[in-house]
């Protein structure tokens, strides 16, 4: 390899004096990738979009090489930024490599995703051994992890979650709500978590679209005024708690009119696992979800779900904090909340 090496460097006129460690790695790199096929690469960021790794063809002539050499090592850089994947507990026992790819973080968006997820693996736990096997990789925001390069190639707006799907090419999908319905038109055969019918499924999207623009956005100011922002200004605080108490009304009435256990129909959807992220953490918003007892029913009737119960811990899960422990936790995270504004 040595000799290749010191031969493609006097044909193209490489000064190997100067680059020898570097060589050396990038070999070592290229051999690594080039050696038995069996080889199992898993439990990492997924490369799709990000540049194409496709398998090393023949060297055919030396810059071909070299060029190859370089992709190699940059492909190598720039997929070390990120965290490594990691597999969720259901799927444990996983001897292939996942089929999709969870870019999350503990948020009530991120839950969201990880909730559907979950829900399907033990719906469908045969599919789960294939097509709907999936690794999470968590992004953290203190590191800005979601506005690095590689990440902003799937998902362009730099928020969390995204979802990277094999058994589509590497098809990228964001925003939590396409993200949900991706899933369920997917790997929800039997539509547990969806709707055939054509009205219940309007209903549905209604709903989703109704959290999607709605309860999110407002609750998330809400959390900003009344837990992040460098100044009390009680009356941004005072208009985002109010409006979002108001959205839970309305999440009330649509419980109370319906069969008042679910949002759509008779059975538990996406529609509702898209809005009871944010619901069940009222409390850091400063909103007493006491007010609207059929919501705090269905908040505790999803989180006994096992589905639920596991998508609430991917990447990590939260804690019961003391009042003291959530000013203090408020203020640890509140500098790179206002950083991450900027960009």
């Amino acid at each position: 390899m040595f000799k290749i090496t010191t031969l493609l460097s006097s044909k193209l006129g490489i000064n190997t004096t100067s680059s020898t460690s570097t060589t050396s790695k990038t070999i070592r790199t290229f051999a690594t990738t080039t050696a038995s096929t069996t080889t199992s690469i898993s439990h990492r960021p997924h490369p799709h979009l990000l540049f194409t790794r496709a398998r090393p063809s023949p060297i055919s002539t030396c810059s071909s090489h070299v060029r190859q050499l370089e992709r190699i090592s940059q492909y190598t850089t720039i997929m070390s930024t990120l965290p490594k994947a990691q597999l969720p507990e259901s799927l444990s026992g996983l001897t292939s490599k996942p089929k999709l790819h969870l870019y999350t973080a503990s948020t009530p968006n991120g839950y969201k995703a990880s909730i559907a997820l979950e829900e399907l693996v033990r719906a469908y736990p045969d599919l789960a051994k294939d097509r709907l096997s999936y690794d999470f990789i968590p992004l953290s925001f203190a590191e800005n992890d979601q506005k690095k390069p590689e990440f902003l190639k799937i998902n362009p707006n730099g928020r969390i979650p995204a979802l990277v799907d094999d058994n589509f090419g590497g098809h990228n999908v964001f925003e939590t709500a396409s993200i949900l319905i991706w899933l369920v038109e997917n790997y929800d055969p039997e539509s547990k978590f969806w709707f055939t019918d054509p009205l219940l499924r309007s209903k549905a999207l209604s709903w989703i679209f109704f959290a999607h623009g709605g309860v999110g956005p407002m609750q998330g100011q809400a959390n900003h005024f009344y837990r992040y922002a460098p100044e009390k200004i009680p009356y941004g605080i005072k208009r985002y708690q109010d409006e979002t108490a108001r959205l839970y009304s309305v999440l009330e009435d649509g419980l109370n009119s319906g069969a008042g256990e679910w949002l759509v129909g008779d059975k538990y959807s996406i529609a509702d696992i898209n809005v009871f992220a944010w619901v069940r953490s009222a409390a850091w918003a400063g909103v007493d979800i006491t007010q609207f007892p059929k919501l705090e029913a269905w908040v505790n009737r999803i989180e006994a779900r096992p589905g639920a119960y596991a998508g609430l811990g991917i990447p990590t899960r939260g804690k019961k904090l003391t009042k003291e422990e959530e000013e203090a936790h408020a203020k640890q995270n509140s500098a790179w909340i206002l950083a991450g504004q900027k960009k």
